[in-house]
C-alpha cells in the first residue's frame, strides 16, 4: 500500500528531476546557440513551453540559474586545487575544467550577450581570485613568467583556457592535454617543460 507521505513526495521529486533536466538541456543548447529560444530549450528537454514555464518564470530566470550552476561547479573545482607548485596547480585546474566543457562553452557563449556579462563575472569571482592567487604565488616562486603583471597574466590564463576548451573538438583524445599545454605555455613554460610536467605526474595523466 502506498502511504500518503510517499505520494506527496513524488511530485516534489519529479519536479526536481524535471528542473535538473531543463538545466541540462539549456546548458547543452546554449553552448551551441547563445540565443536559443525558450521553445528550443523546452524541446531539448522534452517538454512543452508551458511545462518549462512551470519551473522558470522566463528565459532570463533560466539563464540566471544556468550561470549559477556552472559557476558553482567552476568555483568548487578552483577552491579544491591546493598544489604548492603553481605550474601543477594550473595544469590540474585546466584538466578538471575540461571535464566541464559544456559549462565552459555556455560561459563563453553568455559572455557574448551583454545582458548577463556582469552577472557571470560576479558568479565566477571565486574562480578568478584563485587563479590570481596561483599566478602570484607562481611568480613569487619563479615558477611562472614575471614579464607580465599578475592581473594580466591571470586574465591571459583564463582566456587561453576558455578559448581552447570552446574551440577544440571535445571528442579528440588529445584535446585535454593540448588545453593544459596551452595554459602552461601562456604562463611561461616551453612546450617541452609542459610535456615533462605532465609526464612527471601520472595522476594528472589520469585526469586528462
Amino acid at each position: 500500500m502506498t502511504s500518503t507521505a510517499s505520494v506527496s513526495r513524488r511530485p516534489r521529486r519529479d519536479a526536481v528531476e524535471n528542473r535538473a533536466g531543463i538545466l541540462a538541456a539549456a546548458t547543452a543548447t546554449i553552448a551551441h546557440d547563445p540565443h536559443a529560444s525558450i521553445d528550443t530549450i523546452a524541446r531539448s528537454a522534452g517538454l512543452s513551453r508551458r511545462a518549462l514555464y512551470g519551473h522558470f518564470e522566463d528565459r532570463d530566470a533560466l539563464i540566471r540559474e544556468v550561470i549559477a550552476a556552472g559557476a558553482q561547479r567552476f568555483n568548487d573545482i578552483a577552491l579544491d586545487i591546493r598544489e604548492p607548485d603553481a605550474r601543477l596547480a594550473l595544469a590540474r585546474l585546466t584538466a578538471r575544467l575540461w571535464r566541464e566543457a559544456a559549462h565552459v562553452q555556455v560561459a563563453a557563449a553568455i559572455a557574448l550577450d551583454e545582458t548577463h556579462v556582469a552577472e557571470t563575472a560576479a558568479a565566477l569571482a571565486p574562480l578568478r581570485r584563485r587563479v590570481m592567487e596561483i599566478v602570484r604565488l607562481g611568480q613569487d616562486a619563479g615558477e611562472l613568467r614575471t614579464d607580465v603583471a599578475a592581473p594580466t597574466l591571470a586574465r591571459l590564463v583564463e582566456e587561453t583556457a576558455r578559448t581552447v576548451v570552446t574551440r577544440m573538438d571535445a571528442s579528440s583524445a588529445a584535446a585535454p592535454a593540448i588545453a593544459v599545454r596551452a595554459v602552461l605555455g601562456i604562463a611561461g613554460l616551453s612546450w617541452r617543460e609542459a610535456a615533462a610536467l605532465i609526464d612527471a605526474h601520472p595522476e594528472l595523466e589520469a585526469i586528462l
